[in-house]
């Protein structure tokens, strides 16, 4: 692939351009080819008006308040499995709130509590350069520098909270282990060696491992002899029910580990069907929530449906208005558009657990590739700790739903404007 490199516009003094006009306009590259392809990221980064990210800050404060609330967690755990009604305290690290942007404000599609990619995106922000950050308040090297700082003193807090009034060898952990299934073949491996770097950087030691080679031995999980006290958990078994998970789920019920984030936190969070709670004004009155935050989060959250027999026949006859995401999946994974469903897809997903959000179309942002200029679809992701943001992202893509296999697609940059 080949990402296109020399200046195509002169933006650098126009971010009083409205930021969906500048994302048609600007064909600055993001940074050179040989590290975009390294790193999994997009030719170009992406505008957004700095009153859409004020407005996302809004929305995910008002959702950290709702489920704060006793209302909330009683009826989102009241089903949940074993795993996750376990509370050990501590509030998950790096959260995803993924948003389209639209005239209307930015609309929340999903929200994850294994989000990846924060460690690349700012990655390169520490080599971003050109028009696209001259206009910025901050260098994106110093945005990149708080925004690792303030990550990493997320991991730390987080074991802080887990760890108060149980006893341990003072607040640091002894070894932190990121934890994923085989990790190395992952994606995203390279952040995993970004973000033990930065932890060792502040004197912690860590190692990345699958979850099989931990034993859970005298009240004690370790890796080859040695005592883990904190996991960054990145695995995709949520409520970790699978075989290769047992071990740390015998030891986090058990409060013999800190895990971060964990299956309160998702059970809590992560649930597509949470949005059907979050977009429904009735429920949302019946659970407390005040009016200025019942309008916060209507104007932010799409309308979304429990996909059951109850809405059957509304939503087939508007389906094309609707996108279908299993509840529980991620990372697009068993995904329809209505207007691709057919009548017999429909009705097996009626046995499933799914739900129907309105479909909210990306925008779209030009960039120059193997010589050509394209569209790609954007997406807006925000890494959250205990309700405040941290770090802010686009990825870019073609298809249905997000993905890293488009050519100039991946993760971006976010720079802000004024409109």
């Amino acid at each position: 692939m080949s990402i296109h490199t020399d200046n195509q516009c002169d933006c650098s003094a126009q971010h009083d351009i409205p930021a969906l006009r500048l994302n048609t306009l600007c064909l600055c590259p993001q940074q050179p080819a040989t590290l975009a392809s390294a790193l999994q990221v997009a030719a170009v980064p992406v505008f957004v008006a700095s009153s859409d990210l004020e407005k996302m800050a809004q929305l995910i404060r008002s959702i950290d308040a709702v489920v704060a609330s006793p209302a909330w967690r009683d009826r989102v755990l009241a089903n949940a499995p074993a795993s996750a009604r376990h509370n050990p305290g501590n509030a998950g690290v790096l959260f995803g709130y993924d948003f389209h942007l639209h005239a209307d404000g930015p609309q929340l599609i999903e929200i994850n509590t294994n989000a990846g990619g924060a460690f690349i995106v700012a990655q390169v922000l520490h080599g971003q350069s050109g028009c696209c950050a001259s206009g910025a308040r901050q260098s994106p090297s110093c945005q990149a520098s708080a925004a690792e700082d303030a990550i990493i003193d997320s991991f730390l807090a987080d074991y802080a909270l887990a760890v108060h009034g149980q006893e341990r060898d003072g607040q640091t952990p002894r070894l932190i282990a990121i934890v994923d299934t085989d990790p190395t073949q992952q994606y995203l491996y390279p952040e995993f060696q970004r973000c033990a770097e930065l932890l060792r950087a502040r004197g912690l030691r860590v190692e990345i491992c699958a979850p099989e080679t931990l034993q859970y031995t005298n009240g004690e999980l370790q890796l080859h002899g040695e005592t883990v006290d904190l996991i960054y958990n990145r695995l995709t078994d949520f409520y970790f029910e699978s075989d290769a998970s047992a071990v740390i789920r015998a030891a986090y019920l058990d409060n013999a580990v800190v895990v971060t984030p964990n299956p309160h936190q998702h059970a809590l969070y992560a649930d597509k069907r949470h949005l059907a709670i979050l977009s429904d004004p009735e429920q949302l009155a019946a659970l407390g929530v005040d009016k200025t935050q019942r309008e916060i989060l209507l104007a932010g959250i799409p309308q979304t449906r429990r996909v059951d027999p109850a809405h059957a026949e509304f939503l087939w006859q508007q389906r094309k208005q609707f996108f279908f995401k299993p509840a529980t999946a991620y990372g697009g994974k068993g995904a329809y558009r209505g207007a691709k469903l057919t009548r017999g897809t429909f009705e097996q997903l009626l046995t499933e657990d799914y739900v129907a959000q309105l479909e909210v179309e990306p925008p779209l942002r030009k960039a120059r590739v193997d010589g050509e200029t394209t569209d790609l679809k954007i997406d807006v992701r925000c890494y959250v700790y205990r309700g405040e943001i941290q770090l802010t992202a686009a990825r870019l893509w073609r298809g249905q739903t997000t993905n890293f296999r488009t050519p100039g697609g991946g993760f971006a940059t976010i720079s802000a404007t004024a409109t």
